[in-house]
């Protein structure tokens, strides 16, 4: 039998948030969902203004229309900051309640956070997939007549009677060989991971202490590690370079555009339950790598991890690519924001053996 108990006990356990104002914007109801993603309890909203919580960034008036005519409205990827200062993403639906209930109005709230950046990820993953794929094709078709060149010079190169024109072939053969360097850059790591047991922070600590003799002691190295990171299973090497190609574009960056007292932190936390792409794991490994450098430009901050795509003048844009590729072997990937003064890289590296 549907009595009003069990009426209170569905919405309760939803899992969509939900919240009843009435016709003066005072909260009603609001079950433990919406409790979670507004991070305040029905108790506290209740003694504080509607539009003090419900802060979104489109017109504030569209509730108040609502309880007027009547008509229901949904709107999409709106951002909503919660009484923490936390800013989110959501999608968010009222809905007047018939007219036999009073001036009552149902709003319905949905995280868009965590789709939007499954999504990325996806986009992020596929993306860098077609152009590693691309590459190969296109690394195939230059290393073959690359050998044959390579090879012809050599050959020449016995032949010739004057040793003086030797310096001609060996132009080419030294030539040959740089742009199959190039292209083997261009490809990332090629091997398959030599996995064992491996400690992030000594990595990390490696790592750091070669961009420190580098920069010859001019950036300051900040650590925030979480000791209880385990150890996992990796390739070392690899992982190595692929820290230290992000944390000395960092450097590079910084001293390109002559920033004042440069900084670079390494953070170490453990993410729980975090879907990377289409899989979930239970436990990742997220290494930030942050600085206050000049930022990377707007316009190429989504494909800074493509081959030959760079924000420096002197950059040539392998270092990303390839530290994305050897995150991929091990089931994880790179993701970066960028704000000038500020640009922070997350390394997620699932610990699940």
């Amino acid at each position: 039998m549907i009595t009003p108990e069990l009426h209170k006990h569905i919405l309760d356990n939803l899992t969509t948030a939900t919240v009843l104002v009435n016709g003066q914007l005072e909260l009603v109801y609001m079950n433990p969902s919406a409790e979670m993603l507004l991070e305040a309890s029905a108790r506290r909203l209740q003694q504080l203004p509607f539009h003090d919580w419900f802060m979104v960034d489109d017109d504030q008036n569209a509730l108040t229309g609502a309880l007027e005519n009547g008509h229901p409205f949904t709107k999409r990827e709106a951002k909503l900051v919660t009484l923490a200062g936390r800013e989110i993403t959501i999608d968010y639906s009222v809905n007047p309640m018939p007219q036999k209930y009073g001036r009552l109005v149902l709003i319905e709230l949905t995280p868009r956070d965590r789709l939007i950046r499954i999504s990325r990820e996806e986009e992020l993953m596929s993306n860098h997939q077609t152009v590693t794929s691309l590459v190969r094709g296109l690394a195939h078709e230059i290393k073959n007549p690359l050998g044959g060149l390579r090879g012809a010079a050599q050959l020449l190169e016995r032949e010739l009677p004057d040793i003086a024109l030797h310096d001609y072939t060996r132009v080419i053969i030294e030539e040959a060989d740089r742009l199959r360097n190039l292209v083997d850059r261009l490809l990332g790591p090629h091997k398959m991971p030599r996995l064992e047991e491996v400690n992030i922070h000594s990595i990390l600590e490696h790592v750091s202490s070669l961009v420190s003799a580098e920069a010859g002691g001019q950036i300051n190295m900040q650590r925030d590690y979480d000791p209880s990171l385990p150890e996992f299973m990796g390739d070392r090497e690899q992982l190595i370079q692929a820290v230290l190609n992000i944390i000395r574009n960092s450097m590079q960056a910084m001293q390109e555009a002559g920033t004042a007292q440069p900084q670079i932190q390494l953070r170490t936390r453990v993410v729980r339950n975090l879907t990377l792409g289409s899989e979930m794991h239970r436990l990742v490994c997220c290494v930030e790598v942050s600085d206050n450098g000049p930022g990377i430009p707007e316009d190429i901050l989504q494909k800074i991890f493509y081959p030959m795509v760079s924000g420096r003048a002197t950059g040539t844009g392998l270092g990303l690519s390839i530290a994305q590729s050897v995150l991929a072997q091990h089931r994880g990937l790179i993701e970066c924001d960028s704000v000038p003064g500020k640009t922070c890289f997350q390394l997620l590296i699932p610990l699940e053996n």
